[in-house]
């Protein structure tokens, strides 16, 4: 829930706690929110050991899909290739980036564009003007 929170995010919450509560009321506060989320924590975990006894083995079969659907969720079209055509091996995909060139390689300029003049583009076609056919291509 909070992983993405720094020390940088935790250090202005709490110099802005300090200036909203004060010093007086801040350790109050800082107690009434830890226990407010042990009572939380508190609360779900009996649920999950509550549910886990009413449905007995029930709740595996139905963890086992949902641990399915979360796997699938990380897949990533190179991922499912890595695992299921080439069982885990990915040095085939690593080898392969290796050998196509980038934009540099292409192009010769660090700017990644063309060394050549780019052709001028045409300008558009008016309102009901045909676009011309190319023979050889139809």
């Amino acid at each position: 829930m909070f992983s993405n929170i720094g020390w940088p995010e935790m250090m202005i919450l709490l110099v802005a706690a300090l200036v909203i509560l004060g010093p007086e009321r801040l350790p109050g506060a800082v107690r009434w929110t830890i226990d407010s989320l042990r009572k939380v924590r508190d609360y779900a975990s009996g649920a999950t050991a509550q549910l886990k006894d009413e449905l007995g083995p029930d709740f595996e079969d139905l963890r086992k899909p949902l641990a399915d659907l979360n796997e699938l969720r990380g897949m990533t079209p190179r991922s499912m290739v890595t695992k299921h055509l080439l069982n885990g091996d990915d040095s085939v995909l690593r080898n392969l980036e290796k050998a196509v060139p980038t934009k540099d390689d292409l192009y010769g300029t660090s700017s990644g564009m063309p060394d050549y003049p780019m052709p001028k583009l045409e300008k558009p076609l008016e309102r009901n003007e045909r676009p011309p056919i190319d023979s050889d291509a139809t």
